[in-house]
């Protein structure tokens, strides 16, 4: 199966990690080093996409000059986030991120919920894996 139809569902992560708007931003920063990640996905209290706060968006916490760090999640996290289906191939949602310059692309299922977060990283892990001995 080549990355032009291989389903995002086969390829993204499924144990996301999410904190709200009103999370400290502190504590968000240990989220992601604890676990080794990238991204959080932001939930508002319905359950619903608010955000994403990615280890980029911790620059502007830096730059903001604020000793020490203060704030929550809601001050930093990108607000007006993409998406994609989980049913979209993998080229799609590679020229996506692409185009739009991101790294981190969460997935939504049929209710619109986030089930999942693809990464840049895991798209050049599948096609290093796929270029490899001739697998795909």
């Amino acid at each position: 199966m080549g990355v032009d139809n291989t389903p995002v569902e086969k390829l993204m992560s499924t144990d996301l990690l999410t904190v709200t708007p009103d999370t400290d931003i502190g504590d968000a920063a240990d989220i992601l080093l604890d676990e080794g990640i990238g991204s959080l996905i932001v939930l508002d209290v319905d359950d619903n996409l608010a955000g994403v706060l990615t280890s980029t968006d911790f620059v502007t916490v830096v730059s903001a000059n604020h000793s020490p760090y203060t704030g929550v999640v809601g001050d930093y996290m990108t607000e007006d986030v993409l998406t994609v289906p989980s049913s979209a191939t993998l080229y799609d949602a590679a020229v996506k991120m692409m185009r739009e310059d991101i790294q981190h692309l969460p997935v939504a299922g049929d209710d619109d919920k986030i089930v999942g977060m693809l990464s840049a990283t895991d798209l050049t892990a599948q096609l290093t894996y796929m270029g490899s001995s001739g697998t795909d």
